[in-house]
């Protein structure tokens, strides 16, 4: 029985990885299919159609499923339940996606599926990726939200089907939740727990979301960071002068802007603003070594980036992870190109972002961010000022915030749930898993997770060169395939 029992991990790996590569076609297919819906969370006739596909997927695949309708958007939901399981795991995942600019994509439409034989750089040409008998581990489908987060859903229930078929029955109960608002900050997300408390109990939540590691190995996340985006706009004159006749004289917007943002980090690019590191925690000894252990793929994310060299402040990527960042996403100060102008603007704005750990907080960093630009001589208003306030200061700037602040979570690397997870995945491949303290980008449910109270982690599936948010995304399709075995590992758990 013992010599059974530690066969059981290769068998599942093996069987699992057999199923999938007997039914590529049917699993792409349905991938496929479910990318075609257009899916931005602002689209409403389209993202209830997303929700009706969703909701008939899961119970094609064996789960009693529902539409749970909330404020906003509304949530598909499934149960799975297993005779003597003692566990219940809650999958989260997102069904909408971000918006698209559908003529920077390299294909006519983002939410027609096309297939390459590896990145669109190398490999142009396109294929309907529906024709294939059999895919190359290295061919990519390019589509909105093949990469995030279409692609765990599918894989969820094809890792349910190719355990059922293996004998080998998922050992916990599974619920499911598909959030249609993770793009717009799952405003409808929290609210929807009073009325659907009961359906999602579980003893964890596992979040597919997310790139694995550069290497391409199994990967866990303990957490992921918050964030925070604010407008930081320079005022000049009441419209544009020339530049001619009022250049050298006339206070540049764009200019001032330009050097307030570069008082707020210093050339290695760490951060200056007053007290912005000081809620950080030194690491543990276990957290240094998880890092450490973290293997380093430098050089060749640097060059499929086409960048010479990262910050010097934070040369490892993990190490830069476990800081609060001050990102500037976008600059806007009258027009370039063709549209150029010889004036000297009437204002300039810098879009912010500010990604958080899970020790500090949103409130807490914009108002440092606020005090910084007080500091530098600024007179913050809340709306464009008027002549009374020209007449009075003679540097102005409007700091607004957009949207919600969402703060970030993290679970104990030493809870008895986490590191179930990674025993699972360390016997079925035979590795333990690369595991990150914490994920760069923002899942926005910690509040959800609070609300709920059971810990939740991030198990990622998709490639790390996946253009997540940006025109041609992509997912790989080893990595797909993958993702699969990883999932199906946990369901045995």
């Amino acid at each position: 029985m013992l010599a059974l029992l530690a066969q059981q991990p290769a068998d599942l790996k093996t069987s699992v990885t057999a199923w999938v590569d007997a039914h590529q076609k049917p699993i792409v297919g349905e991938l496929v299919d479910t990318l075609a819906i257009p899916n931005v969370a602002a689209d409403t006739p389209n993202i209830r159609r997303n929700a009706e596909h969703l909701r008939g997927m899961l119970t094609r695949h064996g789960f009693t499923s529902e539409i749970l309708e909330t404020d906003g958007n509304p949530l598909v939901y499934g149960a799975l339940n297993v005779p003597g399981a003692t566990r219940t795991i809650l999958f989260y995942c997102h069904y909408d996606g971000q918006p698209v600019d559908a003529k920077a994509w390299k294909q006519p439409d983002p939410f027609t599926p096309v297939l390459r034989r590896g990145r669109f750089e190398e490999r142009p040409e396109t294929t309907d990726p529906k024709s294939p008998a059999r895919y190359d581990r290295d061919a990519r489908i390019y589509a909105r939200s093949a990469s995030d987060d279409k692609a765990p859903i599918v894989a969820l229930v094809a890792a349910v089907d190719a355990l059922n078929a293996s004998t080998l029955a998922p050992s916990s109960n599974v619920r499911v939740i598909l959030d249609g608002e993770e793009e717009a900050s799952s405003p409808s997300l929290v609210p929807a727990i009073a009325r659907y408390k009961e359906k999602l109990r579980a003893d964890l939540m596992v979040i597919l979301d997310g790139p694995v590691h550069s290497s391409g190995r199994p990967t866990v996340v303990y957490g992921a960071r918050g964030i925070a985006t604010v407008d930081l706009t320079v005022f000049g004159p009441k419209s544009g002068v020339h530049s001619g006749n009022y250049g050298n004289w006339m206070p540049n917007p764009a200019m001032r802007l330009a050097t307030l943002l570069a008082s707020m980090k210093d050339d290695d690019g760490r951060v200056t603003i007053a007290g912005y590191y000081d809620a950080v925690v030194p690491l543990t000894p276990a957290e240094r070594a998880m890092l450490d252990a973290v293997p380093e793929d430098t050089g060749r994310m640097l060059k499929t980036f086409g960048v010479a060299a990262p910050e010097k402040a934070f040369p490892k990527l993990q190490d830069a992870m476990q800081m609060p960042t001050l990102n500037i996403r976008g600059l806007a100060s009258s027009f370039v190109g063709a549209n150029a102008r010889t004036i000297v603007p009437d204002r300039a704005t810098a879009a912010i972002d500010i990604r958080l750990v899970k020790e500090t907080r949103a409130e807490d960093l914009v108002a440092k961010l606020r005090a910084h630009v007080e500091k530098q001589g600024y007179h913050l208003v809340d709306a464009a000022p008027g002549d009374e306030t020209r007449a009075k200061y003679g540097r102005i700037a409007q700091l607004t915030v957009n949207g919600p602040m969402l703060n970030a979570f993290r679970i104990s690397t030493s809870d008895p749930q986490a590191r179930a997870v990674v025993s699972a995945v360390t016997k079925t491949f035979g590795a333990p898993p690369v595991q990150l303290r914490t994920l760069g980008g923002t899942v926005p449910i910690a509040p959800f997770i609070e609300a709920l109270g059971f810990p939740a982690l991030l198990v990622p599936t998709v490639n790390f060169d996946n253009n997540q948010h940006e025109e041609n995304e992509n997912l790989r399709l080893g990595t797909f395939f993958d993702s699969i075995v990883t999932i199906a590992a946990i369901l045995r758990m």
